[in-house]
């Protein structure tokens, strides 16, 4: 190195001891993974049941094909953003593609999901407009929120009357009102009340945006999401890098509404966009989902399975309804334990702590896929069994 390391300030180094002395230090852990079910750590073989690729697509001889063909096609790189190099056949193609799929007027895309919140919710909500947010949002969600101008209130989770309440005492102080929810919640892996969300939002002209990176390709009609066949939504956001198995975000909306993004999002505007590759995986992936019923519904029904065995041992699910389902141990101690249990039986699952869940509501977060062993839901409960007796 041509010159020492900086020496990191007191306060900074005090924060980070803290989070270690709290049992929530993060750091990164080096996985190889191999046919996209099994990845291993020290030459010791893992069963995955915390990844987002809901579908297996991530390893697809399909997305791989056209990822290559895109290379070859087109190179590596995009080299700058859209509104700088002009936008490419191969996005606009995309874009088609994704807003037939979703019977949507146009779709546009974002580099990331946390890209697209951090930049879409500052553009719709400004100084003199009003956020109102789900308690248990994702922290993209919040972190634009935290970035508008406007003011921002959190409410209770999945509480419509809440809701109800905040925009009848608003309704006049503010020029706009933007609400904000996901539809599967990435941490409970419990369901928004989209109906009655979307009917209290056209009543009280009140924009909304529903976050689907959970639900598209996984959940709704063809994989469309949950919102599919819902009126009075203005925006919703899908990702590429779950259920797709590819990388990157979109949205699909109104034309109206994407010029406006196109003017105003500041992630879109400023950002190199997506390189061919990912394009040309993503793509394939928009042609497979639709036809993948059989898989949606065995994530469905081993989801269930494992749910109903885990009540019967006394686990908490936190009204998990989804692929997504959490094993509550509210202590940060014990999540990293059982978590260790179940690596050390062959099986990669994290431990998730404050603060990306509320302090007493450590667990582990188990994700069900396709690709996943009908005979897991079994298996854990057994291990659960053993950890617990030790």
């Amino acid at each position: 190195m041509s010159e020492n390391p900086k020496i990191l300030p007191d306060s900074l180094r005090n924060k980070l001891s803290q989070r270690n002395q709290n049992k929530q230090f993060r750091h990164t852990k080096v996985i190889s993974f191999g046919d996209g079910t099994h990845s291993s750590s020290n030459e010791n073989p893992l069963l995955d049941l915390c990844s987002n690729d809901y579908l297996g697509l991530a390893s697809h001889p399909k997305l791989k094909e056209r990822a290559i063909e895109y290379t070859e096609l087109y190179g590596t790189g995009s080299a700058a953003s859209r509104l700088i190099s002009g936008t490419k056949s191969y996005h606009e193609e995309l874009e088609s593609a994704l807003a037939d799929f979703h019977e949507s007027e146009s779709a546009l895309i974002f580099n990331s999901g946390f890209q697209a919140n951090t930049s879409i919710i500052p553009a719709l909500a400004d100084k003199g407009d009003l956020i109102l947010a789900d308690k248990k949002s994702h922290n993209s969600i919040i972190q634009g929120c935290l970035a508008s101008r406007a003011d921002f209130i959190r409410f209770r989770h999945n509480d419509v009357d809440h809701l109800t309440d905040l925009l009848g005492k608003n309704v006049t102080k503010y020029r706009n009102i933007l609400i904000i929810t996901e539809s599967v919640f990435s941490m409970d892996g419990d369901l928004a009340p989209l109906d009655e969300i979307s009917i209290l939002a056209q009543e009280y002209h009140a924009l909304l945006f529903v976050d689907e990176a959970h639900a598209v390709g996984i959940l709704g009609s063809k994989g469309r999401g949950l919102s599919y066949g819902i009126s009075g939504i203005d925006i919703r956001l899908g990702t590429f890098g779950k259920s797709f198995g590819s990388f990157g975000a979109y949205v699909f909306c109104s034309k109206e509404m994407r010029d406006f993004l196109v003017n105003f999002a500041p992630g879109f505007i400023y950002s190199t966009s997506l390189p061919p590759a990912v394009i040309g995986a993503s793509l394939a992936a928009t042609e497979l989902i639709p036809k993948m019923d059989n898989q949606r519904l065995y994530v469905q029904k081993l989801s269930e399975t494992f749910r109903v065995e885990l009540h019967k041992k006394g686990w908490d699910t936190c009204n998990s309804a989804s692929q997504i389902i959490p094993i509550l141990t509210k202590t940060e101690e014990k999540a990293l334990q059982l978590a260790d249990y179940l690596r050390n039986s062959g099986y990669y699952v994290l431990a998730i702590r404050p603060p990306t869940v509320p302090v007493n509501a450590s667990r582990l977060r188990i994700t069900l896929r396709a690709e996943t062993p009908e005979h897991i839901p079994t298996s854990i409960i057994e291990k659960l069994d053993s950890w617990q007796n030790l």
